[in-house]
Formats: structure tokens, C-alpha cells, sequence
């Protein structure tokens, strides 16, 4: 369903009984709400949770901001590595309070928030600027952005900002997509080309938005480094992280866990950049504790 949300629309899914604990999932750079998988959604709603999933701005099925121009990466890059103030179209900041328009347009006055890689680091905006809408905190596989912290693999930066060899070819664009995830996945849970193949086909039909991939990877840049606010974070809070993670090293992780108050954090052997099936059951349980000790 289509809500207006932050003065803007956002595709919004509702899932599990109206009477249940509301928890609102916030995926990562240029992921589509249906990168939470529908047997995951189903695992927490059976878990008690009302579990709310949304398109991001400039993503999916959600308002677009084509209007406002392309980025210019390497530029924006190169401010960034430079420290210099990098040029973005909206903020993570302006993200966090999307996700506060959603509670609004449901009826709710707070919830339990799981965000990962980019939407961890808008859940911590989220934590920070609207404290009482928050009442427990997953973060999976994200940053505080500190420079202090090690970045990607050359390799990877490259995968990151590479473009199918057709970008008007379907079968092209799915090629692509599995090439960046295989490289970024978990070696100790490895997904088969059939596996992702089919979703990462299924998020193509559905929506295929590289334009606002790239606004949202200035907002990432752009929102510099949270470390001096995490401090402020006074909700439960479980780090999820995997050891093999190539795109946000395990340092990140750790770093996370020690700079929020009474965070708690689970290292996983062989886990990298994704989500990968057989981790479900420990992820449902991390959301799960985090949210018990609010």
C-alpha cells in the first residue's frame, strides 16, 4: 500500500496481527523491501511481531527524486576521501524521519527497529533524533561511519560502482546483480546462482532504480560519521555482524557495540554481507532479545 509519509509516498507492508509488537524493518542501499524475505517476515510475525517492511526513498515502488539529478560518484567520492562535505539529494537524517512518517501513517506511537548495512545507519538517526519512537535497536551489518574504520576492498569498491554490461538487457542487470552479491556474500553460507538468480529477477521486475541507488550512496558519504552521537542511544540494543563480511569489515561491528551503552553483540563465523537463509533462526532470536529487554 501507498502511504504519505515525510511529505512524501512510501510502499509500505504490513504483516501479522494488528495486536502484535511493532517492528519496523529498514533495508540497505538500493534494496527493495522485498529483500526482506517473505519466510523471514513470517518467522518474526510468528514470533509475536506486527512486522512493518517499506520500499525506501528513491527505491522500489516509493517516491522518486529523478528530479533532483544524478550524482556525480567519483566526484562525491574523492570529496569524501578528502574530507570535504559531499553533495547529496536528501540525508540519512531525512531517512529517519521517513521511517517516523510511517508509525505516524500507521497509528503508532513507537517500535522495535532492525536496519541493515544503510539501514542500520538510518536506524541509528533514527534512535538519536526521535528517541521515544524506538523501542528496541537491531543493527546488522552497518557502521558508525567512523574514518577510523577499515572500508571495503579496492575490488569491491570497484563491484560497487559497476554497471551491467547492458543496462537495458533484464538477463544483463540479473547477471550483474549476482556477480556483486556472490562477491559480497558469505563464504560459510554460500547462496546457489539458481537462488539468486530468481530474487534478485523477482526485485528487477519489480522496480529497477540504479539512479536512486547512487542518491542514496552520496546520503550514506554525505552523513559522515556517527560515532559522537551514539552515545545518545538509551534503547536495547544487539549488534549483528557477520566475520566475514568484505563491504563493512567486522571492525565495524565491534566498534558499533562499544560506542552504544549496553549494546550487546553477535559475531557470526562466515557470515558476510547478506542474509543468508540458514541465519534466520539467529536472527529472529537477536531481534527477538533485543526487543525482550525493552
Amino acid at each position: 500500500m501507498q502511504i504519505g509519509a515525510n511529505g512524501i509516498t512510501l510502499e509500505v507492508e504490513d504483516h501479522g496481527s494488528p495486536s502484535g509488537e511493532p517492528l519496523v524493518l529498514i533495508m540497505g542501499l538500493g534494496m527493495q523491501l522485498i529483500a526482506w524475505h517473505e519466510d523471514f517476515v513470517q518467522s518474526l510475525v510468528s514470533r509475536g511481531f506486527r512486522v512493518i517492511r517499506f520500499d525506501n526513498r528513491d527505491i522500489g515502488l516509493s517516491h522518486s527524486f529523478d528530479h533532483l539529478g544524478d550524482p556525480n560518484l567519483p566526484l562525491e567520492a574523492l570529496r569524501h576521501t578528502m574530507g570535504l562535505p559531499v553533495r547529496s539529494a536528501y540525508s540519512l537524517a531525512d531517512m529517519a524521519r521517513d521511517t517516523v512518517g510511517v508509525l505516524d501513517a500507521l497509528g503508532l506511537r513507537d517500535a522495535h527497529v532492525c536496519g541493515a548495512s544503510m539501514g542500520g545507519m538510518v536506524a541509528q538517526q533514527l534512535a538519536v533524533r526521535h528517541p521515544k519512537r524506538v523501542k528496541s535497536l537491531t543493527l546488522m551489518m552497518t557502521s558508525s561511519g567512523s574514518r577510523r574504520l577499515p572500508g571495503p576492498s579496492l575490488k569491491v569498491r570497484g563491484a560497487m560502482l559497476s554497471r551491467p554490461s547492458d543496462p537495458k538487457s533484464f538477463d544483463s542487470i540479473v547477471a550483474h546483480y549476482v556477480g556483486l552479491y556472490k562477491l559480497i556474500g558469505s563464504p560459510g553460507y554460500p547462496s546457489d546462482d539458481d537462488y539468486l538468480t530468481r530474487r534478485l529477477g523477482l526485485s528487477v521486475k519489480r522496480s529497477y532504480r540504479p539512479r536512486g541507488t547512487a542518491r542514496q550512496m552520496t546520503a550514506i558519504a554525505a552523513d559522515g560519521d556517527r560515532s559522537p552521537l551514539l552515545s545518545q542511544i538509551r534503547v536495547p540494543t544487539q549488534v549483528l555482524h557477520g566475520t566475514a563480511d568484505p563491504l563493512v569489515p567486522v571492525a565495524a561491528g565491534r566498534d558499533l557495540a562499544a560506542r552504544i551503552p549496553e549494546a550487546r553483540l553477535d559475531l557470526v563465523e562466515g557470515m558476510g554481507h547478506d542474509l543468508p537463509v540458514a541465519l534466520w533462526p539467529r536472527f529472529v532470536a537477536g531481534i527477538g532479545a533485543a526487543a525482550s529487554r525493552a
